[in-house]
């Protein structure tokens, strides 16, 4: 369920060389025993916003060689660009180089293919190699290196790969006859941490933060609400039965489940809860050559609060807007969005740049926490 943020984006965009070494191979089976052999506790990573914050990007550090990955909590597989690509599509990416790191291990008969929401997608190979993001490291991370990218994958040359924290059973890795899905990250270094808890905390303005092992109480205000999770899907999904547009809350008949998802930009509502939103924005049209609702950028927002479980969060009215889609920046696309009747509602990063956010995977919980 990622990068919806393709759909809608409005246009106006250290390899460290070791020694080589023999490597040795693994199978299929040997990928089970992967495993965070390291003492790791916490650790934090910058999350740097794209432009119109569409997605947001931090370092990770493969086998001594750093790419720059989008965090995807909607997705279960850590792929990134490699040289195995043609030289075409690399392009300005940075790609990961197997044959310049000592601990890489090629898993023999191991592939992945993998399909977003918005019809991107990549295939390849697979191995494992020393993993470390913000401080915290896995030694045999499965990693998944693409022969094979989608165009829009080639076109965004500040994106790398992603890294999947969704649940493990989202993962694509087979063996040539039937899924065989590996652990993603979050999951192989969450017995090494403090709290077995990634946090989210990003920023429109600015450079935000992704942190394993800690919820940092300084960064929001309040108490914190949390949501039970129900896992069985794969992603962090909940019930978000009503929402209120400038504090009146109304029910969202035959509400669809809602995800968190940090690889989606914007906040993908049931077509319903978008339609009562955009009735209270002046001006405000449902444009189907643009993609979805517009309005004058003038136009007062009103807030928007949503269900997570038996809480309400809020997003407030001035961190609505996405972008502009005239020369004259007179037209403004939402951030709040219908979802096309999909049966699913994608909260995304509108909703992360307004909350705090922690993935709880000790109990499956997801906790919210207004913005300082």
């Amino acid at each position: 369920m990622r990068k919806a943020y393709m759909k809608y984006n409005i246009k106006g965009g250290f390899i460290a060389a070791t020694k080589k070494s023999a490597k040795s191979t693994s199978t299929i089976d040997d990928l089970k025993i992967n495993a965070a052999n390291a003492t790791n506790g916490t650790g934090t990573v910058a999350a740097n916003p794209e432009q119109n914050a569409a997605l947001f990007l931090s370092p990770v550090n493969i086998g001594g060689q750093t790419l720059n990955l989008d965090f995807d909590s909607g997705s279960s597989d850590l792929w990134v660009f490699s040289t195995q690509l043609p030289q075409k599509s690399i392009g300005q990416h940075s790609a990961f180089d197997a044959s310049k790191s000592t601990t890489f291990k090629p898993v023999q008969g191991a592939q992945f293919s993998i399909s977003y929401g918005d019809g991107s997608g990549a295939a390849g190979t697979v191995g494992t190699d020393q993993v470390n993001i913000g401080g915290v490291t896995v030694q045999d991370q499965t990693v998944e290196l693409a022969t094979a990218v989608s165009q829009s994958f080639v076109q965004d040359t500040n994106t790398d790969g992603l890294v999947g924290l969704a649940f493990s059973q989202l993962n694509t890795v087979n063996d040539g006859t039937k899924k065989t899905p590996q652990k993603t990250f979050f999951d192989n270094v969450m017995p090494t941490l403090n709290e077995p808890v990634f946090t989210a905390d990003l920023k429109v303005d600015g450079t935000g933060t992704y942190e394993f092992g800690k919820i940092d109480t300084t960064k929001f205000n309040g108490a914190m609400v949390w949501a039970a999770v129900n896992a069985s899907s794969g992603f962090w999904q909940f019930d978000s039965k009503s929402f209120a547009v400038n504090g009146k809350v109304q029910q969202n008949a035959n509400a669809s489940p809602a995800i968190a998802d940090t690889g989606t930009s914007l906040l993908l509502v049931d077509q319903p809860v978008a339609d009562a939103y955009y009735k209270q924005v002046e001006g405000a049209q449902n444009n189907a050559q643009v993609g979805g609702f517009v309005y004058p950028c003038d136009a007062k927002l009103p807030d928007m609060a949503l269900a997570v479980g038996t809480n309400m969060v809020t997003v407030p009215g001035s961190q609505v807007n996405f972008a502009t889609v005239d020369q004259a920046n007179t037209t403004c696309f939402g951030g709040i969005q219908g979802n096309g009747g999909a049966g699913i509602q994608i909260y995304g990063d509108v909703l992360f740049r307004a909350q705090f956010v922690a993935f709880n995977g000790g109990n499956q919980s997801l906790g919210f926490g207004a913005k300082q």
